[in-house]
């Protein structure tokens, strides 16, 4: 599931290391958890997230992913794997982006089997989409009422997407209450995504810009799958105290 891979995190400094965990809610429901780490430091990024389901959710529909990825120290995207276990389908799928290409191979492993091998051309730096929500981190001026453009790629497709930096919220969770600024990415109805629904991300306004909530809204009869921070390393100063 793409969706779940758009969580992100990226510390401003010149070498850093944090690991995330979210609650993963569906219609009022547990729905699982996600757990990120993330390392940058002078020879470039990478990143390990983790997507469990739970549950409810488990019996309807388990998910097991694993995704990887890694870059340069301008979060241009160079190697990324998913691992997916999504309900009776198991996947993996590896891509490789250079300057001007990527390769996308796609596998079934239960049947052993390629499901889907392309090369795409693209516009030099891309990031994938760990790294292009990381990005908005360190876009510290872009406030409500403004927009910012960012090359994206899931190896399949290019979208140079549009992010909107909307409204100010506050928005408590376990691992403290935080000032934050409300964002819309437009990554799906067929823009890096076939499936309709709308992507927000919540980051908090303060020094660190850390990723408090991101929220996925289908439509109606699917319902809206919302991530909420309830443990960050090192802790915020919230959860010192």
């Amino acid at each position: 599931m793409p969706i779940f891979l758009l969580l992100a995190a990226l510390s401003l400094s010149a070498q850093t290391s944090e690991s995330f965990s979210y609650q993963v809610e569906w219609r009022l429901i547990n729905a699982g958890r996600t757990d990120m780490t993330w390392d940058r430091g002078p020879g470039g990024y990478k990143a390990q997230l983790k997507l469990f389901s739970a549950g409810l959710v488990s019996r309807l529909f388990k998910v097991n992913d694993i995704y990887d990825v890694q870059g340069t120290t301008d979060l241009c995207a160079q190697n990324a794997r998913l691992q997916a276990e999504e309900g009776s389908r198991k996947r993996d799928t590896v891509i490789r982006w250079t300057d001007r290409k990527s390769h996308y191979l796609e596998r079934d492993l239960l049947k052993n089997e390629t499901i889907l091998e392309k090369d795409l051309d693209t516009t030099g730096c891309v990031h994938d989409v760990l790294a292009g929500l990381a990005k908005l981190r360190t876009l510290k001026d872009l406030q409500p009422g403004q927009r910012v453009i960012l090359p994206i790629s899931d190896g399949k497709k290019l979208a140079q997407a549009r992010i909107e930096a909307q409204e100010r919220e506050k928005i408590s969770t376990k691992a403290g209450t935080f000032h934050t600024i409300r964002y819309e990415a437009f990554l799906f109805n067929d823009i890096l995504f076939k499936r309709n629904a709308r992507l927000f991300i919540w980051i908090s306004d303060d020094a660190r810009r850390l990723p408090v909530q991101i929220q996925v809204r289908m439509r109606i009869h699917i319902g809206t799958v919302t991530f909420t921070l309830d443990k960050v390393e090192p802790p915020t100063e919230a959860m010192k105290k």
